[in-house]
């Protein structure tokens, strides 16, 4: 299969890349032996950019993307988060390749009004949309034409490479990686467990409570060295929604905490997750967990195996495929009841 995938590649980055959904599914799509072009719109737009006029790029960007279209004749394309690309590029792809068919993924969460609106903005030009949160919620964006489906945050053992599942030496025993803002669901608990766990374990969290974020390779050396984490969103209960963190933590092995809001128990067991229902139950796990690594270790273990298992950008890459391509589904996907038309 022969795919065009638009996406941001972080190019003018120069390695100090964020953990990218795009990239994963594009290393998903290799995995499956798809011809894939890449497209990276922002770059484009940049280098195509008269005198670094920002709106002529966009424009040639626009150009560009059909023009790329013309060449290669996709079977499939895919759209990340690419706000420069027009709806009116995607009629003209399709004038150009009449066979082609057009998918939109969106892995922010839909509390933000904005997000929502992005997501309406592709409904009607896409016969494909993807969303990293489930249920009636998505029913607001299926047109009569289109097919609109979850999908979850995919990992890859090229970018989440760790087993710390396996260590028994760390920097820290707990770990959150995520930026707020005191009216988040997880400011104030965050903020609780480093008092509760001041004398009896490292707890470190960045992003928030004073303490700096860390991006790229910074961020994959806490990984790295982290027994175990918390996968805490702004809001949680939003079902099946989590941020690519859970993918992040589960991938590379660490012992994950999930909320339990969100009906995230479809797809993980008590033998693969750590669940918790508050901050005290939280608490009594954390200390549980810490003193007897030997249940850490298996759970982890379980629970990196089903991520990559199920999750893995291949496989996530390959739904996305046969539901907006219309064929029978090539695997036994654990989500496939969450497809609204």
């Amino acid at each position: 299969m022969r795919v065009v995938h638009v996406d941001n590649l972080q190019i003018r980055r120069y390695g100090r890349l964020k953990v990218s959904t795009g990239r994963k599914l594009f290393h998903g799509m290799i995995r499956n032996n798809w011809r894939v072009c890449e497209f990276s719109e922002r770059d484009i737009a940049r280098y195509e950019a008269p005198l670094g006029i920002r709106t002529l790029g966009i424009v040639k960007a626009n150009k560009r993307l059909v023009e790329t279209c013309a060449n290669f004749v996709p079977d499939l394309v895919i759209l990340g988060h690419c706000d420069m690309i027009r709806n009116e590029t995607l009629a003209r792809i399709r004038e150009v390749c009449p066979q082609v068919k057009i998918a939109y993924r969106n892995v922010d969460p839909l509390w933000e009004e904005r997000n929502v609106a992005r997501i309406r903005e592709r409904m009607h030009s896409c016969d494909g949309l993807f969303v990293s949160t489930g249920g009636d919620a998505l029913k607001q964006f299926c047109t009569g034409k289109n097919v609109v489906a979850f999908i979850p945050n995919p990992t890859d053992p090229a970018v989440e490479d760790q087993q710390n599942f396996a260590k028994s030496a760390f920097e820290r025993e707990l770990v959150f990686c995520g930026v707020g803002n005191p009216t988040d669901d997880r400011y104030p608990l965050v903020r609780d467990l480093h008092a509760e766990f001041a004398n009896e374990m490292r707890f470190d969290s960045f992003g928030m409570h004073g303490k700096a974020a860390v991006w790229g390779q910074g961020y994959d050396a806490v990984m790295a060295s982290s027994k175990m984490g918390l996968n805490l969103n702004r809001f949680e209960g939003w079902p099946l929604y989590s941020s690519a963190r859970i993918s992040q933590m589960m991938g590379n092995g660490l012992l994950t905490f999930l909320w339990d809001q969100g009906e995230m128990r479809r797809f993980f067991s008590d033998d693969q997750a750590a669940f918790f229902k508050g901050k005290g139950d939280l608490v009594k796990q954390c200390r549980a967990f810490q003193a007897d690594d030997a249940r850490r270790q298996a759970v982890a273990e379980a629970g990196h195996r089903h991520y990559h298992t199920h999750f893995c950008g291949a496989r996530v890459a390959a739904f996305m495929a046969d539901v907006t391509l219309g064929r029978e589904l090539t695997h036994p996907y654990i989500w496939q009841d969450e497809i609204y038309r």
